[in-house]
């Protein structure tokens, strides 16, 4: 599915999880060698992309993040799957740190929107706002790559969205077996099965010579 197949003008750029749980210094967890330092070098990549995509479609972006990670906020089966001692994880932080966005900063006419689950598309609102914007063809970047940034694409799809997965612009724990699985999701199963991937420079310069 080449770039120029794909009618940017029914698109909008979907942005996972750029929270502070998922990419600050201060929310990794060494004990469980969970670190970041391959998402905060991806940030700025990510920023400068939003600005130019912004400039040049003058459309909105939405930004999706997690509402605090703790038992009254989330859903029961991930409770139910947290019994498990080698799944569990609440965030002890009741500041709502962990919650705000990491470095991005979305304007008035952007789209901010929580979920309590992995999924973007639980959040009903997305859809609403999806259908507003008539959009067919998502753009996607954000965090965890093998897991939020996942389950939301293949839940779109099945939705009957068109995925444009920017490669470069989607990252997950520094853990060799985690980026392995970023590797083959971007070098095969995402390719084969879900969307168009492309580097963001590519995309930007498809959207400069529309």
């Amino acid at each position: 599915m080449p770039i120029k197949t794909i009618d940017l003008d029914n698109s909008v750029l979907l942005v996972i999880d750029v929270v502070n749980s998922c990419c600050s210094e201060k929310c990794e967890i060494k004990k469980w060698n969970i670190t970041y330092k391959k998402i905060r070098k991806m940030i700025p990549n990510l920023e400068r992309f939003i600005v130019n995509y912004k400039a040049i479609t003058k459309r909105p972006v939405i930004y999706i993040k997690t509402t605090p990670w703790r038992k009254e906020f989330l859903t029961k089966n991930l409770i139910e799957l947290y019994k498990n001692p080698d799944c569990n994880y609440y965030s002890l932080d009741k500041t709502g740190y962990s919650e705000e966005l990491y470095l991005l900063k979305p304007t008035s006419k952007d789209y901010v929107l929580e979920k309590n689950t992995y999924d973007a598309f639980t959040n009903k609102n997305l859809e609403i706002i999806l259908h507003k914007l008539k959009v067919k063809n998502i753009i996607i970047a954000g965090v965890f790559a093998d897991g939020c940034v996942n389950s939301t694409i293949i839940n779109g799809f099945s939705k009957g969205y068109n995925f444009i997965i920017l490669e470069d612009l989607v990252e997950t724990t520094d853990k060799k077996e985690r980026q392995d699985i970023k590797n083959l999701l971007i070098k095969y199963t995402w390719r084969q099965m879900y969307g168009k991937i492309v580097k963001s420079k590519d995309l930007l310069r498809s959207l400069e010579t529309k």
